[in-house]
């Protein structure tokens, strides 16, 4: 994947594009899960944050935390309505899924993929692009900040 371009601001259908971060995690495996997600304006230096999501989602293996994460930062995002997404995760298998190269194999992944799927639709323009947990500090924090307040 290429890094996005630099954006403007849109037309009045919203902002031209939005920046979304997701990070879910569960301590253990199934375990208490939680998920993070921060929508931003990638058109400010630094992007601003329009949304922010952090909760704790029940029991859940790591998987499913992250896919939920994306939704929910998909969910997020809806409201900008914006042209282009731009995701950036650190799980390898969502984006990989995603972007076609992997299969669903886990059935019980195959509804958060679908709808993950279909909120991606609502763009005319989709980048997805796995990044090191290095690169994923805030989504990262919103996760572990949701599962410490116990």
């Amino acid at each position: 994947m290429t890094q996005p371009s630099l954006f403007t601001s849109g037309d009045d259908r919203g902002l031209d594009a939005v920046l979304v971060y997701s990070d879910g995690g569960a301590r253990g495996n199934p375990g208490p899960a939680a998920i993070g997600a921060v929508v931003l304006d990638p058109t400010t230096d630094p992007p601003r944050r329009l949304a922010v999501v952090s909760e704790r989602i029940g029991v859940a293996t790591n998987n499913v935390a992250e896919y939920r994460a994306l939704i929910a930062g998909l969910e997020a995002a809806a409201p900008f309505h914006a042209r282009r997404i731009c995701v950036r995760a650190d799980s390898m298998l969502v984006v990989q899924q995603l972007l076609g190269a992997w299969k669903v194999k886990q059935e019980h992944l195959r509804p958060l993929f679908e709808r993950a799927r279909v909120l991606l639709a609502g763009y005319d323009e989709v980048e997805l692009q796995h990044v090191p947990r290095g690169e994923n500090l805030d989504a990262d924090a919103l996760v572990n900040a949701a599962l410490d307040a116990m």
